[in-house]
């Protein structure tokens, strides 16, 4: 449906998102997030449920692969007509791989290139490029994080691009969304635990998350320097990897069901029904009895930036106010959870968690509580900063 003026819903939308943000600019982003040296090497690469569509972009005629479009309309063509000669980077090649079915799983090494010719990653790939953008249905920042540390590459992870995305947590300066998220990562860091409360309808729960003084991480978006090292974009989160949790909390699943679950010894033991469909909840179960480490929490986040809701977790995690559990691998956060643990390699996941007034209405969170030094903090109040996180931003 459209207005008066012809605008549709999403147009009235996205105009509305954007306004207070300056236009996407691929070469200051680039710059910016990297600081590429000349003469370095850069590559895009996308996944698709068949590579050999790469060929002859023949991808592009599918409207349901609106992300991998972005990726070649904005990203690709934005390397090859002027960023590429304007930061003096050479390639800007695009490379395709088959969909992983799921966030974080390892990547396969067989790729694509735009002729249709068959590569490895391994040979092909992660040693030629010193840069690697990958725009994904799924991320792939834990495989990637791992690549590069082998193959001494820099990368950035965009999976779920989208128009919002593209025009509002990608314009940002990532030299302030860096200096954000260091104000709260030490006013969180070395916390004993955190106590979230929970309320669904008439049943409220508690879950506790311990951190173990441990030092607060940040993802900021700088991926620059000679380090090897994957950045998650949009970024602007700061986080911890749990080292234990007890308790209960609300999980909605896909389909809308809200499941309660169980938590003890840092994992997840039982999903119980609180609302929709028992088979969603017995299915869950079925998959923490046959792979117990499928339910170890492996993160605990909170949102730094100001920015509009997506529709993607991508960047709505990254939303002031937002927070986010994360079941599954931990290695590239600097756990201890790696692929090789589970028990089904299609199971080493690691699954975000969001808990927004937009991802979860149902859910009411009316405290965030952070503990150490002897002391207790409201961090959070019903999806806003408390006065201790708002106190951190303006000092």
């Amino acid at each position: 449906m459209t207005d008066s003026q012809g605008m549709s819903a999403v147009d009235r939308s996205l105009s509305q998102a954007v306004k207070h943000f300056p236009p996407f600019d691929l070469a200051r982003l680039l710059r910016t997030v990297f600081a590429p040296k000349a003469g370095e090497r850069i590559a895009v690469l996308i996944d698709l449920p068949d590579p050999a569509g790469l060929k002859e972009f023949a991808f592009l005629q599918k409207p349901e692969l609106s992300i991998q479009k972005l990726a070649h309309d904005v990203i690709y063509q934005g390397l090859k007509k002027g960023v590429l000669s304007e930061l003096n980077l050479q390639a800007g090649d695009l490379f395709a791989y088959r969909v992983t079915g799921g966030s974080n799983l390892d990547l396969p090494d067989n790729a694509v290139d735009i002729g249709g010719r068959a590569l490895s990653f391994e040979r092909d790939i992660y040693p030629r490029f010193n840069i690697l953008l990958c725009v994904s249905t799924f991320s792939a920042t834990a495989p990637l994080t791992a690549f590069a540390k082998r193959f001494g590459f820099r990368g950035a992870t965009l999976h779920g691009l989208n128009e919002i995305i593209l025009r509002t947590g990608l314009a940002v300066d990532y030299h302030e969304v860096s200096r954000q998220a260091e104000k709260l990562r030490l006013g969180l860091t070395r916390a004993d635990h955190f106590e979230i409360d929970f309320t669904v309808a008439t049943t409220a729960t508690r879950l506790t998350i311990h951190c173990g003084r441990q030092e607060a991480q940040k993802s900021h978006g700088l991926c620059r320097g000679e380090k090897p090292d994957v950045a998650n974009l949009p970024a602007g989160e700061v986080y911890f990897v749990p080292t234990g949790a007890e308790g209960c909390f609300p999980l909605r699943y896909e389909d809308g069901t809200i499941g309660l679950m169980d938590v003890a010894g840092g994992r997840i033991l039982k999903a119980r029904l609180l609302a929709g469909e028992q088979r969603t909840v017995d299915t869950h179960n079925q998959k923490l009895q046959a792979d117990p480490l499928t339910g170890e929490l492996g993160e605990l986040g909170f949102g730094t930036q100001d920015l509009p809701t997506s529709g993607r977790d991508i960047q709505d995690e990254k939303i002031l106010g937002t927070f986010h559990v994360a079941t599954g691998r931990s290695d590239h956060l600097g756990g201890q959870l790696t692929p090789d643990r589970f028990a089904n390699p299609n199971n080493a996941t690691h699954d975000d968690i969001l808990f927004s007034p937009t991802k979860t209405p149902e859910i009411q969170v009316p405290k965030v509580r952070m503990y150490g030094n002897g002391e207790m903090r409201v961090v959070l109040r019903d999806y806003q900063p408390a006065d201790y996180l708002g106190n951190l931003l303006t000092a």
